[in-house]
């Protein structure tokens, strides 16, 4: 089990400046995990997490819907989400009443892609925690924010 203090070789002035070291230090970890998993699959976290929204929502979604719905807030959304389209895992479907207008569309072969990723590949990062530690976690998390 990680022990932040021995991990970044530091002493902390409190408990709650050691938390908020500790929850950054973790995100970190957890990226760099995620960012590694995904990598055989030949995309990033966000774009994974774009496809997920797209699949969820079983309509065509604004640009800013999507950005908005997104885990990890990216100012790059848009760029994500062309090269999404170049590997053709989503579609843009333009307005017909509006030309500015576009909404993206999650296609058969990005739903088919989806399901080459196992559900469960992030259940690795938490096998430390029993489900009621889970729980609180993120109940705590929640209370964060």
């Amino acid at each position: 089990m990680g022990d932040l203090s021995k991990d970044i070789n530091s002493k902390f002035a409190n408990n709650k400046v050691k938390a908020l070291l500790n929850i950054i230090y973790t995100a970190n970890w957890i990226s760099s995990h995620q960012n590694e998993f995904f990598k055989s699959y030949g995309i990033s976290p966000q774009q994974y997490n774009i496809l997920r929204i797209l699949k969820g929502a079983n309509e065509p979604l604004n640009v800013q819907t999507i950005k908005d719905r997104m885990l990890e807030r990216s100012p790059n959304a848009t760029r994500l989400m062309d090269k999404l389209c170049a590997k053709k895992y989503i579609d843009r479907c333009p307005s017909e009443e509006d030309r500015r207008v576009v909404k993206i569309a999650i296609n058969k072969e990005g739903l088919d892609f989806l399901e080459t990723i196992p559900i469960n590949s992030y259940k690795d990062l938490l096998i430390n925690l029993s489900e009621e530690e889970a729980e609180q976690l993120s109940n705590l998390l929640d209370k964060i924010r």
